[in-house]
């Protein structure tokens, strides 16, 4: 028998044959791999990371420059500098360690998150759709709502990555700052509420943007809808608020209102939030999961509506 004709014979699978959740955690693995390979996503990861460092060094010099004039006087052409004076630029963003430090950096993080999730579901969902490549992962032994799941994960990965891991570490940085034995202890609620914060953020944005790859499929539309969604909705929503003297504008804002969401994950206090003034936190959660439910009906559609070929 020729060495070819062995090697096109049927050869029975010898693997462990598992469920079809191992297919979803298999098709999110092959997702994220897909991603990594375009060079425009490892330059949008620099980008966050800038965002990540500046918060990591402020926090240290803010501690580095309240510790100084503790000491020491320091004058500036001829006139007496305080910490207040020289810190006050970093005022807004709070960083003490506290809980609006954590929910600053995640809100501004989020300006570069929106345009990696843009680029992200038009390659792991838009693509499917466009090249005709859904029906063959739906002819699979796995469902609808595993494809959908896959996804999910995979996009959760890359929200999780540039929010939540850069945000533990600035929790670690804030305790090697402080008095670490009692900043831990006494902040320990803090850590769970940046994994509360992170995983808000990948409940609502995964089936998200899985739905509006499902519904432009292309980049640009894509870039173009979130722009929308997370510039020009919050820059509306913001005057009528002003104009009108109602809070309840504010929660058409689908990014205020996963950073109220995440604020009261991180038991931050609602009158501190800002910009003032704000819906309570119970009608931002509703309206978040209003979201969730309307994509995932939404997807439930338009999946169902592909024909699958056994």
């Amino acid at each position: 028998m020729a060495q070819t004709d062995t090697l096109l014979r049927y050869r029975p699978w010898r693997g462990t044959a598992r469920g079809p959740l191992y297919a979803s955690t298999a098709l999110a693995r092959a997702s994220l791999k897909l991603l990594f390979r375009r060079r425009i996503m490892w330059g949008l990861f620099a980008l966050a990371l800038l965002v990540f460092f500046f918060f990591f060094y402020a926090q240290y010099l803010v501690v580095w420059i309240t510790n100084l004039l503790a000491t020491d006087s320091v004058r500036f052409a001829g006139i007496p500098v305080t910490v207040r004076g020289i810190t006050r630029f970093f005022e807004p963003l709070a960083l003490n360690g506290t809980a609006h430090t954590f929910g600053n950096f995640i809100w501004y993080q989020g300006y570069v998150l929106v345009i990696v999730l843009a680029l992200a579901g038009s390659v792991l969902v838009g693509n499917d759709f466009s090249h005709g490549s859904l029906p063959f992962f739906l002819s699979k032994p796995i469902g609808r709502w595993h494809y959908i799941l896959g996804k999910c994960l995979a996009i959760g990965a890359v929200i999780n990555l540039l929010t939540t891991f850069p945000a533990i570490l600035l929790w670690v940085e804030a305790g090697l700052l402080y008095d670490w034995k009692s900043y831990y202890l006494d902040n320990f609620t803090l850590l769970l509420g940046i994994i509360g914060y992170g995983l808000v953020l990948t409940l609502t944005l995964s089936p998200l943007t899985v739905a509006t790859a499902v519904l432009v499929r292309r980049t640009a539309p894509m870039a173009m809808i979130w722009m929308g969604l997370f510039v020009l909705l919050p820059m509306l929503s913001g005057s009528l608020v002003e104009s009108v003297d109602d809070t309840g504008w504010r929660l058409f804002d689908v990014w205020n209102n996963l950073y109220l969401c995440g604020l009261s994950c991180l038991n931050a206090d609602h009158a501190m939030v800002r910009p003032q003034p704000q819906p309570p936190y119970w009608q931002a959660w509703l309206a978040t999961g209003a979201v969730v439910g309307a994509c995932l009906l939404y997807l439930r559609k338009r999946i169902q509506a592909v024909e699958i070929v056994s």
